[in-house]
């Protein structure tokens, strides 16, 4: 943050950034429970409670604090409504406030917020249907192409060479072991890639093999998963191309500073 800026404003600002974060998460639970559902995203204009179908009232529709003011039921039929709604809204207000601390003002800060909370949705969905929705995808190519100019330490060699650094091995290991990798998973890593440069690519692969590796061999000890049973990993990548946006100067100076004698 701009060290000339009074601290009053600055902490203005950081409480404006969080409550716009919480209402984009808000949003962002809208995307989550319509995109999946194929027309129902345009053909509702207004938020329902899905146990009763009730339109939710405009004074229950503030970020986290109407959850918990009506203790995580709904106003109408008094039936639960999941936690997943305030914890999306508070990543929204989370990943803001994270952002503006880390890049300062800066219009990569927009950059980076806007596509971990593309990320966050893609994540959702694709933990919940197994598919990651093309449009979200799509969503994610103009901040890959704004990236060209505003991350700092990429060169455009290395965004050109990120479209295929991990999307080609992971078309080819599908080619030769079917159901390896998901079309999306592989489109979601082509255009990731364009987005991080080759370098940061290849972190958050390695950041997402560490998560999933992890995730299966707890599955596979609990019983609650066989081998060769079908898993999702478009969240595991989605972590790792957040962590490595955030993060990726800090660990790939980790990581050469152990070869540093």
């Amino acid at each position: 943050m701009n060290e000339f800026l009074p601290n009053s404003l600055i902490i203005l600002i950081y409480v404006f950034s969080a409550v716009l974060g919480s209402m984009l998460g808000s949003f962002l639970n809208v995307v989550i429970t319509r995109l999946p559902i194929k027309g129902k995203f345009f053909s509702e204009s207004r938020s329902k409670c899905p146990s009763c179908g009730h339109t939710i009232r405009w004074y229950d529709l503030f970020p986290v604090f109407s959850w918990i003011l009506l203790l995580g039921r709904c106003r109408d039929c008094k039936a639960r409504i999941s936690v997943l709604y305030p914890l999306v809204e508070a990543a929204g207000a989370v990943l803001a406030v994270t952002s503006l601390w880390y890049f300062g003002l800066e219009p990569v800060t927009l950059i980076v917020y806007a596509v971990t909370m593309i990320l966050l949705a893609i994540a959702l969905i694709d933990y919940w249907t197994s598919e990651i929705p093309d449009s979200l995808i799509i969503a994610l190519v103009p901040f890959a192409l704004i990236s060209l100019w505003f991350l700092p330490n990429v060169t455009l060699l290395s965004h050109a060479i990120g479209i295929i650094a991990i999307s080609l091995p992971m078309l080819l290991l599908s080619l030769a072991i079917p159901g390896a990798f998901g079309g999306g998973d592989i489109k979601l890593m082509a255009v990731c890639g364009l987005l991080l440069g080759w370098q940061f690519s290849l972190i958050a692969f390695f950041i997402a093999l560490l998560i999933g590796g992890s995730i299966a061999i707890y599955f596979m000890l609990s019983g609650k998963r066989k081998r060769g049973d079908h898993m999702v990993f478009g969240p595991a990548l989605c972590t790792g191309v957040a962590l490595s946006l955030y993060f990726g100067n800090e660990i790939l100076d980790l990581y050469l500073s152990l070869y540093r004698f």
